[in-house]
């Protein structure tokens, strides 16, 4: 690892923002038959997409956002993730994304949407709205009537139903059913994950922060993330400080989940927080923009910011959203739009997207592997996407589910700081292999990217060698996924005991479980991918830890 001296886990057990840009899947997916009759009045053709792991909903956001410069499509998202934690992220994130203009203002949204996604702490304000808004949520997973009333474009019908009771324990926890901080001290939890990654050179933290942006994700393209913006994060978890630095001190919920550790010899369930301490969420919306003058550069130095970036791109991206469900006539330059809307007798309508125009369905945990056993699922997708953390899920029973000539996208993790560039060729070729496999080939004529491999469903079983369509970089499977042994905290501070009845067992299973097979999928070379000695992280002190009895 890069970090001997610590644990060189700084991608941690759950992903909470992705490590890749957004993606409009439209672009990604193949086109509309400009000959298809499917596009009638009663009959809209249809985009099936599969997601595993995709984490922050970005990618869903982005397709949304410009769908209007696409024919007329109806979206089917089916998301997977491999905990429920982010599932009730996903629908948070959503319901901030769509909440109606009346209701909140755009600045408001895109701040909202911010903080919640990617900070530790929270304003007061902000941390009022989300115990709020998972209050509601928590009263609408057990009535699926009033929710298919109140968030028509979500859909819980293929989640188990102790998956349902454990995603309302969540939301009852976020919504303050236990005393705020003393069950989240996210700032001590924070500072203990940091400690354990960074090991005896903690006292040096600022310094391996500057080293890990200039030296690595400055060099992997990802140049205007600020050295103050990336050092204060590392530090306090706050990526976007978008008032002043006291107003943020009320702990984040929505980053908190739960996992076995090892007490007195027995597994027992802890809360804290796991996610990233290495990257930070800056790469998903504040590396690439639309607008190329936010990306120029003043005396080599670029004259934007990543927090900048990203909040310029989260509201136009709401934007864009708001005004989707606008009527639209033919398509043509998308600036002319507005205009064609206004010159026509239909009203114009403000607002979120019709909700009817898309849906999100989430899957059972648990599901990748058996998916291709029901009909309905067989050779449906038309895209199906993978994150880096979700690859070993990768296998030619998930192929099945995606339709002949469809394409897979496959992330990599080109801005993961624990890896050295041999380490991301390593995972680059596997992927290609896993993929061949699968019954995927690479995409022909598809522009090059360090960020995504790319590939295309093959009706020949003789696919052909994986070549350069494959990026280099993506994570390999130890540090995607290690070992719960060399996870677990060296110290109680890492962990906050699980108190009360209202949290069932099914949200603290470990994380990142559906991980664990990923180092036996990629098998890479022990000598490059050697994990440091971390028998006694498996031992959470006893003085450090109180249970209810």
């Amino acid at each position: 690892m890069t970090t001997p001296a610590g644990s060189g886990t700084g991608f941690g057990s759950v992903s909470w923002w992705g490590l890749s840009p957004a993606l409009d899947l439209q672009a990604e997916s193949s086109p509309v038959d400009p000959e298809s009759k499917e596009d009638t009045e009663h009959r809209i053709p249809e985009l099936d997409v599969l997601l595993l792991g995709s984490v922050d909903g970005r990618h869903l956001l982005r397709t949304l956002a410009r769908a209007a410069l696409w024919p007329r499509r109806r979206f089917n998202f089916y998301v997977l993730e491999n905990n429920l934690e982010a599932v009730a992220r996903h629908m948070l994130i959503f319901s901030i994304a769509l909440e109606e203009p009346e209701e909140m203002g755009l600045q408001e949204r895109s701040e909202t949407f911010m903080e919640v996604w990617g900070n530790a702490l929270l304003r007061p304000a902000v941390a009022a709205f989300v115990r709020t808004r998972a209050d509601l949520l928590a009263h609408l997973v057990p009535e699926p009537d009033r929710m298919a009333e109140q968030l028509p474009w979500l859909s819980l019908s293929a989640l188990k139903f102790r998956e349902r009771d454990a995603l309302e324990a969540v939301f009852r926890f976020w919504a303050g059913g236990e005393k705020a901080p003393e069950a989240f001290p996210m700032s001590r939890l924070w500072d203990s994950r940091l400690r354990h990654y960074l090991g005896s050179r903690y006292d040096a933290r600022h310094g391996v922060s500057d080293w890990d942006l200039r030296m690595k994700l400055h060099d992997r393209g990802a140049q205007v993330i600020h050295t103050h913006e990336f050092r204060r994060w590392r530090d306090t978890g706050v990526a976007f400080e978008l008032r002043d630095s006291s107003a943020y001190h009320v702990p984040n919920r929505t980053l908190a989940s739960g996992r076995l550790l090892s007490y007195r010899g027995e597994r027992v369930a802890a809360r804290g927080y796991w996610g990233d301490i290495a990257t930070g969420p800056f790469v998903a919306f504040g590396i690439e923009a639309d607008d190329k003058s936010l990306l120029r550069t003043s005396n080599g130095q670029p004259v934007k910011t990543a927090g900048e970036i990203t909040q310029h791109n989260v509201t136009e991206l709401f934007r864009e959203v708001a005004a989707w469900g606008r009527p639209r006539a033919t398509q043509g330059d998308p600036e002319e739009e507005p205009q064609r809307a206004s010159g026509t007798d239909e009203p114009e309508i403000s607002g979120p997207p019709a909700r009817e125009s898309f849906t999100i369905h989430f899957l059972p945990l648990d599901s990748a592997q058996a998916l291709h056993h029901k009909s309905c699922y067989k050779g449906r997708f038309q895209l199906l996407y993978v994150a880096c953390g979700m690859v070993h899920l990768l296998s030619p029973e998930l192929g099945a589910c995606v339709a002949p000539g469809g394409n897979l996208i496959v992330e990599l993790a080109r801005y993961l700081v624990d890896l050295r560039p041999e380490q991301l060729q390593q995972f680059s070729t596997r992927v290609g292999e896993l993929a061949q496999a699968a019954g995927f080939a690479p995409q022909t004529g598809s522009r090059s990217s360090e960020t995504f491999a790319r590939f295309c469903k093959s009706g020949d079983s003789a696919l052909r060698s994986i070549g350069p369509a494959l990026e280099s970089g993506a994570p390999p499977p130890e540090v995607l996924a290690p070992p719960l042994e060399a996870m677990s905290p060296p110290h109680g501070d890492l962990t906050q005991p699980l108190e009360g009845p209202t949290a069932p067992s099914a949200p603290l299973q470990l994380p990142s479980e559906s991980q664990d097979s990923l180092g036996e999928v990629l098998a890479p070379s022990q000598e490059v991918l050697a994990m440091p000695n971390s028998e006694s992280d498996s031992k959470t002190p006893e003085s450090d830890l109180t249970f209810r009895d």
